[in-house]
This record gives structure tokens, C-alpha cells and sequence, in this order.
């Protein structure tokens, strides 16, 4: 059976005439019975037919198919591109045609819908960002109108409401100072200076530096069993430490009364090791899980404002550990606790 799938417009007008020809001379000399003028009307019929069928499809159809091809490519067509319009693409088919206006719609479909996805982004992280900034601002404002218009003499009161305010400003600060940061990550300007360190200390060192948070609900560190043993990264140490220390202070604010914070490291293979620092807090959600590196995000339960922390410390761990070519993940389960995990390239000679 002819198949009509990749014939080319020629053979579409030519088969088209044939089928109107041949019933036609058919016709014409049951009724005539003289053979002679049945064949020159199907040689007629057929070579007219196939003139004006072929002069419709390149005249009419293909050069609306033209304007199709022109709108899917959105640009003013080069000496090149208009060669390809006039000798190339009428050989193609009206289903192969039809197959690139299908690819052309669902690739605009996904480019459309990741527009709709990155405007409800833009959307929430420009509310976020609103609201982190309102709420020391409003603090301030109002611990210094209570000051001006405030009739008392007592020292106490106005040093209470100043430092309240000196809080607010010094995490206005470091608010401004963390976006600031993660543009830089963001545009690429992050220049690593990696050497060679063991990781252990750097853990150790880092939770020293922070302990006094820690202290309050007597949280409490350590390095896991058989994960001891001095491991040797390279990786920027600084940078490093700086991702270490924010994961810390998460694992200490959502961390429970008397609970521990532990450090596993791992080799992986020879270029890797793993990293991993858990706590035994109120965890998070599986379905807030996917979102957590994001900036500003919060989960509903738990990890509030009220906690503290800009809501940018763990894209900006993210973006740093990316920027040494390596991955950063994240596990929890609520009520039990919450790790999270990084890769770090292994000892270089």
C-alpha cells in the first residue's frame, strides 16, 4: 500500500492527478468506446491536473507553510535561510512539516511554563525579601519612637530599647551582607584559594568558634565513631569553614534541649569525600525538602523568622560548595532530625 507519509509535494500533485484521470478516461470510454480519445483525455487530465496541483501546493500552501517556518524562527531570514525557504523546504512533506510545527509548539509550551515558574519565583522571593526587611526595620522605627516620645528619665529603659534596636540594625547588616554575598556566588566572582587541610579540625574548630550558642540548651558536638581518623580535602578553607559554621548554627537553632550535633566524614572513592552533619531536632517535612537550598525559603513548622537566620545561609553553602564543583544534599524526617551532606575534593599532592 502506498504509504503517503514523506511523499514530496511533485509526487503528492502527480498521484492526486493520476487519481482524478484515470476514473475520468475510464469513464469516458465506457461511454465513447474509442480508446484513442479516452488515452489523450488521460494524458491531458493528468498533465493539467499535475500542472495546477503543483502550482497550488508551491503557491499557495508552501508559502503559507513559509510564514509558519518564518514565525517559528522569529528572525529576519539570512541569504542562507531564504535558499533553504525556496529550494529546501518545499521537499518536505506536510506531515514532517507538521511534525516540526509539534516540536516548535511543545518546546514553547516548556519555555512557557518555565517563564510561569520562574515569575511565581520572583514573585515569592521578592515578598520574602520585603518581609525580611520590614520586620527590623519596623522594630527599629518603633523602639525609637518609643524613645523620642518617651518622658522618662530612665537610663535603664533607653539602654534597654538601644540595644534592642543595636539588634535589629546588626541583623538588618547581616542581612544586606548575605544578599550581597550570594549575588557575587550567583554572577561567579567567588576565586577559590584551595590547599590542603584535614576536615576534622576544621569541624572542631568551627563549633569551638560558635559554642556559646550552643551552651544554652547544652547541645553538644562530636565527631562519629571511626570517622576520627585525620581526612585530608582541598578545598578553599575559609569558604569552607564558612559553610561549616552555617551548618552548624542551623543544627544548634533547630537542634532539641541536651541533644547532640554529629560530624561523619567519609571516602567515597579517591577523589571524593563526604562530608555530613546531623542533628537530632524537629526535622523537616518531606515535601519542604526540595526547596530548602533556595533563598529565603522556610518551611511552615518550626523554622520561622522568630528563630533567627536571614534565610539565605544554606543557598549560600550551595552556591559555595557548587563553586568547587562539588554537591550538597539534604535528608530529614520530622521529630527525629536532620543531615545534611556535601562532597569535597580529596587530598591533591
Amino acid at each position: 500500500m502506498l504509504s503517503t507519509k514523506n511523499l514530496s509535494p511533485k509526487q503528492l500533485a502527480f498521484y492526486t492527478a493520476l487519481a482524478l484521470s484515470l476514473p475520468v478516461s475510464i469513464l469516458l470510454y465506457i461511454i465513447e468506446q474509442r480508446w484513442l480519445l479516452a488515452s489523450a483525455s488521460f494524458f491531458v487530465l493528468l498533465v493539467g491536473g499535475y500542472a495546477l496541483i503543483s502550482f497550488v501546493l508551491h503557491k499557495f500552501i508552501y508559502r503559507k507553510i513559509k510564514l509558519i517556518y518564518k514565525l517559528i524562527y522569529q528572525t529576519k531570514a539570512t541569504k542562507r535561510e531564504k535558499m533553504y525557504y525556496k529550494y529546501i523546504l518545499p521537499k518536505k512533506s506536510i506531515d514532517e512539516v507538521a511534525d516540526d510545527v509539534e516540536a516548535w509548539a511543545q518546546e514553547n509550551q516548556k519555555k512557557m511554563e518555565q517563564l510561569k515558574a520562574n515569575e511565581a519565583f520572583r514573585r515569592e522571593f521578592l515578598q520574602n525579601l520585603s518581609h525580611e526587611f520590614k520586620t527590623p526595620i519596623f522594630a527599629i522605627q518603633s523602639y525609637v519612637d518609643t524613645l523620642l516620645q518617651e518622658d522618662s528619665d530612665d537610663p535603664a529603659l533607653r539602654k534597654k530599647f538601644l540595644q534592642k534596636a543595636a539588634k535589629n540594625i546588626e541583623r538588618l547588616t547581616g542581612l544586606l551582607n548575605d544578599l550581597d554575598e550570594i549575588s557575587r556566588l550567583e554572577r561567579g566572582e567567588l576565586i577559590l584559594n584551595k590547599t590542603n587541610f584535614v576536615i576534622q579540625d576544621l569541624l572542631k574548630d568551627a563549633f569551638e568558634s560558635i559554642s556559646i550558642h550552643a551552651e544554652a540548651n547544652n547541645i553538644r558536638f562530636n565527631i562519629k565513631k571511626g570517622c576520627d581518623t585525620p581526612v585530608v580535602v582541598h578545598a578553599d578553607k575559609e569558604k569552607i569553614r564558612q559553610v561549616v559554621i552555617n551548618l552548624l548554627e542551623n543544627a544548634i537553632r533547630y537542634g532539641k534541649k541536651n541533644g547532640t550535633i554529629k560530624a561523619g566524614i567519609y571516602i567515597t572513592d579517591d577523589k571524593r569525600i563526604l562530608v555530613e552533619i546531623s542533628d537530632d531536632g524537629i526535622g523537616i517535612p518531606e515535601e519542604y525538602l526540595s526547596r530548602i537550598f533556595e533563598r529565603f525559603y522556610r518551611t511552615d513548622k518550626g523554622r520561622s523568622m522568630y528563630v533567627g537566620g536571614s534565610g539565605l545561609g544554606l543557598a549560600i553553602c550551595k552556591h559555595i560548595i557548587e563553586a568547587h564543583d562539588q554537591t550538597i544534599h539534604i535528608r530529614s524526617t520530622p521529630g527525629v532530625g536532620t543531615t545534611v551532606g556535601f562532597t569535597l575534593h580529596a587530598k591533591k599532592d
